[in-house]
């Protein structure tokens, strides 16, 4: 993370589903179409696995940078996902000195109902939450990692 902070750092939410090239190119594509981010973007994607949801204190396990296929994907293990990835970026902030920018999917569906799952399991509508959850945390908006969503 130290070595790609020295550019604007990057990170693409992504929940991987068969985890092949194409899954992960269509996901870039998709990313810097809906945030106009320039082809040359240099990213990193961000994966959480789920863990027990009900446990509402436990560790964020935080696996090294790996490659699938061409591309680099940090790997993380939570009980909730939202609050995983702003620790991550509170986290990185903090070591590297710079602001990471994070991209997300607005999921479809009602954002009630997004809300009562992410209470229930730990998912939904992950952007708003993880923007509210470093909000809280982070009070100054020049200091917040950035959140976009698209």
């Amino acid at each position: 993370m130290r070595d790609c902070s020295r550019r604007t750092l990057r990170l693409i939410a992504h929940e991987p589903v068969t985890g092949d090239e194409p899954e992960y190119h269509g996901a870039l594509t998709r990313t810097s179409a809906d945030n106009d981010l320039p082809g040359d973007a240099d990213v990193t994607f961000i994966e959480v696995t789920i863990t027990d949801p009900s446990d509402f204190e436990g560790d964020l396990l935080v696996h090294g940078l790996v490659r699938h296929h061409r591309y680099r994907v940090l790997t993380l293990r939570s009980p909730a996902v939202p609050n995983a990835l702003a620790a991550l970026l509170l986290n990185i902030r903090d070591r590297t000195g710079h602001r990471p920018h994070i991209y997300f999917r607005w999921s479809e569906g009602n954002p009630a109902l997004n809300y009562l799952r992410y209470l229930l399991s730990g998912q939904g509508e992950l952007a708003p939450v993880t923007r509210e959850i470093l909000r809280r945390h982070e009070p100054d908006p020049g200091a917040r990692p950035h959140v976009h969503a698209g």
